[in-house]
């Protein structure tokens, strides 16, 4: 795959003027689709659109002035998908020399929708021809590998300021179908069954989503992916959480935000931003100490 002839920033950090403790990342909203990736596709763009979150920064609209630090990724996750580890992938999506380092593909891998996605119901595959090492890593270098290494900087600077960082991981979903686990829930809350925050902080997250008037769940049937599996070590001083929103509450039947409902979570998400800020609001000692 050539490089694109056009630089196109791949993630935007977006900080605010009085930081705060909580960093948000916002993996799969990206809009910007290379030209290369286009025209490596088999399908349409509107087909690859479907892997989106789409419109889920929206919400996120007044989380800087709310004093979180925004890690975004532009472009979009047909590139790569941030929430997935490098080694996630099924064998039979990559050329047979990648095969080996991809041996062990779960349920999401097999169906197509591994560190690239592949594979999209009523779609098919998604690319022209299985991936070579090039491709592969010329997405991960272009996107995936610089997301990480920015989200983690970000946590740790946070980190280093207050002596905790609260990492929100926002993403949308459809609608729960029937039958399957957390049906009825239009939020979902995952910290990887208490392995990625501290359960009161979860607790605070999960009563303001209840403030919503939804149905809210937990790790049901999202727990939270690579980017809280990851980043969230809540022995080392960082927490995360994943946010799942059913994209109804603020999408139209274009796919496009509805303007009041979409303003209506952008105001509920500021607030939680502001009230997890709260907690841990910083020790100026030393900054007055040497003045």
């Amino acid at each position: 795959m050539a490089r694109p002839s056009i630089p196109l920033p791949a993630i935007a950090v977006n900080r605010p003027a009085a930081d705060g403790p909580v960093v948000v990342s916002i993996p799969h909203a990206g809009r910007i689709y290379p030209p290369e990736i286009l025209a490596a596709a088999r399908v349409s763009k509107e087909d690859l659109e479907r892997l989106e979150d789409s419109w889920c920064d929206r919400i996120a609209a007044g989380a800087e002035q709310s004093g979180a630090t925004v890690v975004r990724a532009m472009w979009a996750r047909a590139v790569a998908d941030c929430n997935r580890g490098e080694g996630q992938m099924a064998p039979g999506e990559v050329a047979p020399m990648l095969r080996p380092q991809f041996s062990a593909p779960g349920r999401k891998e097999r169906a197509g929708l591994g560190v690239v996605p592949t594979r999209l119901s009523h779609c098919g595959p998604l690319w022209r021809r299985p991936l070579d090492r090039a491709e592969l890593e010329w997405r991960l270098d272009r996107l995936h590998r610089p997301y990480h290494a920015a989200l983690a900087g970000e946590l740790a600077a946070v980190r280093d300021r207050f002596g905790r960082a609260i990492l929100i991981d926002l993403h949308s979903m459809p609608p729960i179908p029937p039958g399957q686990a957390g049906h009825g829930a239009r939020l979902i809350v995952g910290d990887r069954h208490g392995a990625t925050a501290d359960p009161e902080l979860v607790e605070r997250v999960i009563a303001a989503a209840a403030r919503l008037g939804e149905p809210v769940g937990r790790n049901q049937p999202y727990a939270g992916g690579h980017i809280v599996r990851t980043h969230g070590r809540p022995a080392e001083g960082i927490d995360a959480v994943q946010i799942e929103i059913d994209r109804t509450l603020y999408l139209g039947g274009d796919r496009y935000p509805d303007a009041a409902r979409a303003a209506r979570l952008a105001q509920w998400f500021s607030e939680l931003l502001t009230e997890l800020a709260e907690l841990f609001p910083g020790d100026n000692s030393l900054l007055l100490a040497a003045e």
